[in-house]
This record gives structure tokens, sequence and C-alpha cells, in this order.
């Protein structure tokens, strides 16, 4: 009987970009606004890389309020603390780091679709 190589597809992985960017210098000052699918139409808005001194949790509790969403702040051993919200709310989150002043413009990334 012959051996048969099978490929399995493996998941998209929304991270695998900033873990390959961190080779880089200077790659850390950058706050990631990502996007993740979840079942159907729905997803996932995850923001990442924002600096240690700011509280998490009165962001998070800002940006709910502010875009009537639901959301979380997870602790991620590579990645340290992630803000998830519900739905897509890229732009709205940038534009509210900016205005603000919590996160200079050129300093985010956006990624997605």
């Amino acid at each position: 009987m012959s051996e048969v190589d099978v490929q399995i597809p493996t998941a998209f992985d929304p991270f695998a970009e900033a873990n390959a960017e961190d080779s880089g210098a200077g790659s850390k000052e950058y706050v990631h606004v990502r996007i993740q699918q979840r079942n159907g139409r729905k997803s996932l808005t995850t923001v990442q890389g924002l600096k240690k001194e700011f509280s998490y949790n009165k962001i998070l509790k800002d940006l709910k309020k502010e875009f009537c969403c639901n959301g979380t702040v997870v602790q991620d051993p590579e990645l340290g603390q992630v803000i998830q919200l519900q739905g897509d709310q890229r732009k709205n989150v940038s534009t509210f780091l900016v205005q603000a002043g919590i996160v200079k413009k050129e300093h985010i990334k956006i990624h997605g679709f």
C-alpha cells in the first residue's frame, strides 16, 4: 500500500503579520487594529499594542459606550493585553484613539480585508 500525502488546510492566523514584523526595529510602537471573522457575518475587532501605562479597562469602557457594542480585555501570553470588540469597529477605533490622544495616526496599522 502506498502512502498518500494529504495537505490539510490550516486556519487563518490574523496575528501572523505582527509576529513576522516583530523582528524589525521599532515595530513595537505600532498599534494593530485587526478584524477576525467568526460565524457567518459575525466578526471581532482586536486592538493590540497599546502602551502598558494606559488602563485597558477604562479604554474598553469608553469604546463600548461610544460604539454601542460589547467587548473584553484578553490576556495573551505572547501579545500581552488585547482589547476585543464585537463587530467591525476598525475605523471607529482608529479615529477614537487619535481623537482621545492615546496614539498618533501614523502609529496605527489597520489590518483586514
